[in-house]
């Protein structure tokens, strides 16, 4: 199997998808009576919450990509300039 990114941000924008889906299923049932009001805020803070974890996730890799070439430039043996 190729491997390929891991994006997070999206792996949480679809749980609240997932979960939004929910719960106008069970509002459609009749099993849970929720205001329309309580939907939107719940989808809202679901994107909010996906975007903090993606530039999250975005610093992360960039950090650790910053830092691993650091220290191959630094390495002995390293062809590059000081």
């Amino acid at each position: 199997m190729p491997r390929h990114e891991i994006r997070p941000g999206r792996a949480v924008a679809g749980l609240v998808m997932l979960t939004l889906a929910g719960g106008y299923a069970a509002d459609a049932a009749g099993v849970w009576n929720a205001p329309w009001t309580f939907f939107v805020p719940v989808f809202v803070g679901g994107l909010w919450l996906a975007a903090t974890v993606t530039w999250v996730s975005y610093r992360t890799r960039r950090r650790r990509q910053t830092r691993k070439a650091s220290a191959e430039a630094s390495a002995p043996g390293s062809t590059r300039m000081r």
